[in-house]
């Protein structure tokens, strides 16, 4: 018997009778990562946002806190003077969320870690790796819970294929193939966000640290084996650029099957194209981001299966992630949100006596609900009729 997730429950409040107090460090006007972390956080209701840092500069950052509605005293002007304030209010934030450019992940993330907070943190989680040796030794010593936001090893089928290479159900893995491939950097230049380019702020290879470490993971995630060796190519395909926007590579798994390890930012016209396909002795396993709530599962000698969140062999990992209900795609919550978001702004230009963006009064209303009930009178009435034409 399948047994649902509940996410309707939460357990952060059923353990402490109250939501996590969080912190948020970056993600100020501009950016697109900082939203993305605080719907998150705010998703399932188990975080109160209560004080933020959100840019290097001070007035900015102050500003960006306000803009949440955050109190004064709980809108900083820079990360370390948010962990020691907050660290000694007595309600202070216990849960601190690091969003900032890669070179302040170290710093911020061992400063959170040394004023007792529990960390969650944007990736790569470093620039380099003696700083991510230094940072994985004080996160064990410290006791708390660091959590590196790898988002895509959230995505229910991807949690599905994890566990059905666990359970066997692919027999031994023999190949995996893993690619990540955007456009973004198609274009000579810096890109939206010149930073990156920056060595010293965006690391030693640009592709690498931007979307290499989630493919990297996606495959340690869904395989459960660890890259033993690598045969690799890392570079420039944009004529005049420095910073790497390719790198490929053959790959020797612990387990001993071999892979392959596809990534660029330079692949014209293409917009978020992540996947990973596992090949086992018993079947293969195909996912494709942009296609997220299907797993593709191709079994030795039988026909093949197309998986889907709830949907028939979904097994407890993915079903503890799936907020929705059978054949409702992922998205859903999203569009919950967007009509909460348009009724807000009408209600907030109603009772500031402004009139409302047009584009946010797009969602149903009284007048879409009247029609709705003409329609279901109507076919009451045809059906009472034999069928008979009448009018709606």
């Amino acid at each position: 018997t399948m047994t649902l997730a509940a996410p309707h429950l939460n357990p952060v409040v059923a353990l402490l009778g109250r939501r996590l107090r969080l912190a948020v460090i970056g993600g100020g006007p501009g950016s697109f990562i900082g939203p993305m972390h605080r719907q998150a956080a705010r998703l399932d209701d188990r975080y109160e946002i209560v004080a933020a840092a959100m840019s290097s500069d001070a007035q900015r950052s102050v500003a960006a806190g306000a803009q949440l509605g955050l109190p004064a005293d709980r809108c900083h002007p820079d990360a370390l003077t948010l962990m020691a304030a907050e660290a000694a209010r007595a309600d202070g934030a216990e849960v601190v969320a690091i969003m900032t450019p890669n070179d302040s992940h170290f710093p911020y993330a061992m400063a959170a870690l040394e004023h007792g907070f529990d960390v969650i943190c944007d990736k790569p989680m470093t620039n380099t790796l003696a700083e991510a040796a230094q940072l994985r030794e004080a996160a064990l010593a410290s006791g708390r819970v660091f959590c590196l936001t790898h988002n895509y090893s959230g995505y229910p089928m991807v949690r599905q294929a994890r566990a059905m290479v666990a359970e066997g159900q692919l027999g031994d893995v023999r190949m995996v193939q893993v690619e990540y491939v955007q456009g973004g950097r198609a274009k000579p230049g810096p890109g939206r966000v010149a930073w990156k380019i920056d060595p010293a702020r965006g690391g030693p290879s640009l592709v690498m640290g931007d979307i290499g470490t989630h493919a990297h993971q996606l495959l340690r995630f869904v395989t459960g084996q660890e890259v033993a060796q690598v045969a690799a190519e890392l570079g420039c395909v944009v004529p005049d650029r420095t910073a790497h926007d390719f790198a490929g590579a053959l790959l020797r798994l612990d387990g001993g099957a071999r892979g392959s390890f596809w990534v660029t930012q330079a692949a014209a016209g293409v917009e978020n194209s992540l996947r990973i396909r596992v090949s086992g002795s018993l079947g293969t396993l195909d996912w494709h981001q942009e296609h997220p709530q299907v797993l593709g599962f191709k079994p030795l000698d039988a026909p093949a299966q197309t998986l889907t969140p709830r949907g028939p062999g979904t097994l407890p990992l993915a079903l503890r992630s799936t907020r929705v209900a059978a054949g409702h795609p992922e998205g859903f919550p999203e569009a919950f949100a967007n009509l909460y978001s348009d009724a807000a702004e009408a209600i907030a230009a109603r009772r500031a006596g402004q009139a409302p963006d047009p584009l946010a009064l797009h969602f149903p209303n009284a007048h879409d609900g009247w029609m709705g009930m003409r329609f279901v009178d109507a076919v009451i009435r045809s059906s009472d009729s034999g069928g008979a034409w009448t009018a709606a």
